[in-house]
């Protein structure tokens, strides 16, 4: 017989160790080594057992000696492929085709995660619907629900009446191949490839070897049938997904599911995309009927002042460019009495460190006292900002609220903010004065290099050099 030899992976990098160790060597992950079993026995080529079951449908790529052993054959770089161009599986769902690039590409395999209870089956359940609703049919594999349960969300979103929309309720890869091959499916989701097993690996559905096995399955079977897949991963504590980094190595697209459960609005953005770019985000809001396009975005404010109401200290607007998109984006802040030594810095949406850097500038060349103030921050929305365009809105905010001083009414501010207090230029200047202007604000504060660039018709443009400059414009 051959020899079983026993290894502990690394659930959080994936690393392989000869012995179990409280603390992982490679990422200093601690109680993160799973035992795993090697037999040289089953050594064998896992894409063979994925091209046994897709023989019967015949080859897409490659001769027919290719075909019979399951190899790829060596091509010339301009007849890759066959010379034709993979075709993108447009839905109806604007905003998720934004992130993808344009929709589903033929034969990728797309990772969605985010955390429990977020709305990633909603999401997926529309887009299946949508998918079978422009002439593809799709196999929706639920691995955690029950088909009556599947079918009563999708009376509830109202896709209950696609004839091309399949579900089926099952765990184990190979019944779930098995039907892709009498479905023929062309695209395929599982929600949630944590569940689903191999059940000639001895390791329990979720384990770091089941996950990579099976992602690995389906990333063969996309590959040699052309059939799109979607998979549902979980995500950790940490909000990472769950399992070894080399299953979001394994897929051609990571998505991230965004946005606090208890508020309307998520967002999708791309962490990885081998077929489009990973600056574009989509925006949703979670209602009764499911997910609705949000196109306009999550965190546009209304105007203060408007509605008759003063102007509130420490809340300021930002045009934030994500993509080929703007978004105007409310970024509040609260400064409290705290103790010196031990004041707080508290962010949700921001960076922590972009903020605490905008404290130190403001304490050394805005003379404002905060060593003894606990500051917070926020984004309104749901809508992560990491852009450094909108220093300039935080610094503002900060300022505002501590000396209890709110900007003018309908003013839109941007700008990046240097160590010496300087305001520093900004890119894609006339696509936010033009997004400001649409969206009823008249006032722009940028940065004085900017200044003649977002001079725009109806908004009034204020250049700032400096962040002394800038907090004069306050009150």
């Amino acid at each position: 017989m051959a020899k079983v030899r026993e290894v502990f992976v690394c659930s959080a990098c994936g690393g392989t160790h000869s012995r179990w160790m409280g603390k992982c060597p490679d990422c200093g992950a601690w109680d993160s080594l799973e035992s795993q079993t090697l037999d040289k026995a089953s050594g064998l080529d896992p894409q063979r057992g994925i091209v046994e079951v897709w023989r019967s449908m015949g080859d897409r790529k490659g001769d027919a000696e290719s075909a019979r052993d399951g190899a790829p054959s060596a091509t010339p770089i301009a007849e890759a492929g066959g010379g034709v161009e993979s075709q993108r599986i447009p839905s109806t769902i604007g905003e998720l085709d934004r992130v993808l690039g344009g929709g589903l590409v033929e034969g990728s395999v797309v990772l969605l995660g985010g955390e429990p209870g977020i709305g990633k089956s909603t999401l997926l359940l529309q887009s299946a619907a949508s998918w079978a609703h422009r002439g593809g049919r799709v196999l929706y594999v639920s691995s955690e629900e029950s088909a009556e349960q599947v079918r009563g969300r999708a009376e509830r979103l109202g896709a209950s009446n696609e004839k091309e929309l399949f579900v089926l309720a099952d765990t184990n890869l190979a019944r779930i191949v098995e039907q892709v091959r009498r479905i023929v499916p062309r695209v395929l989701v599982i929600d949630s490839v944590q569940m689903v097993y191999k059940s000639d690996i001895p390791a329990g559905p979720g384990s770091v070897t089941q996950l990579r096995r099976c992602v690995a399955d389906l990333v063969y079977l996309a590959k040699a049938s052309g059939i799109a897949v979607v998979l549902v991963g979980h995500v950790t504590k940490e909000g990472v997904l769950a399992g070894p980094r080399v299953v979001e190595h394994l897929v051609d697209v990571v998505l991230t599911f965004e946005g606090d459960r208890y508020h309307a609005h998520r967002i999708v953005r791309a962490v990885k995309n081998r077929y489009g770019t990973t600056m574009e985000l989509g925006i949703f809001e979670m209602t009764g009927a499911g997910l609705r396009e949000a196109p306009e975005g999550a965190g546009v404010a209304a105007v203060q002042g408007r509605d008759g109401a003063p102007p509130r200290p420490g809340s300021v607007v930002c045009p934030v460019v994500q993509g080929s998109r703007c978004v105007l984006v409310e970024i509040q802040a609260l400064t409290a009495s705290g103790f010196l030594g031990a004041a707080k810095r508290k962010s949700s949406g921001l960076d922590s460190n972009r903020l605490a850097m905008l404290i130190a500038v403001l304490e050394q060349h805005a003379g404002l006292r905060l060593a003894d103030m606990d500051v917070f921050a926020s984004s309104v929305g749901g809508l992560r900002v990491v852009e450094p365009a909108s220093d300039l809105a935080l610094l503002m905010s900060i300022a505002g609220a501590h000396r209890r001083k709110a900007i003018e009414p309908a003013t839109a501010v941007v700008g990046e903010v240097g160590l010496g207090g300087e305001v520093r230029p900004v890119t894609q200047i006339e696509q936010r004065a033009r997004e400001a202007m649409r969206l009823g604000y008249t006032s722009l504060l940028v940065p004085h290099p900017n200044a003649k660039q977002a001079s725009v018709k109806g908004v009034r443009v204020v250049g700032v050099r400096t962040i002394e400059h800038a907090i004069e414009t306050l009150g």
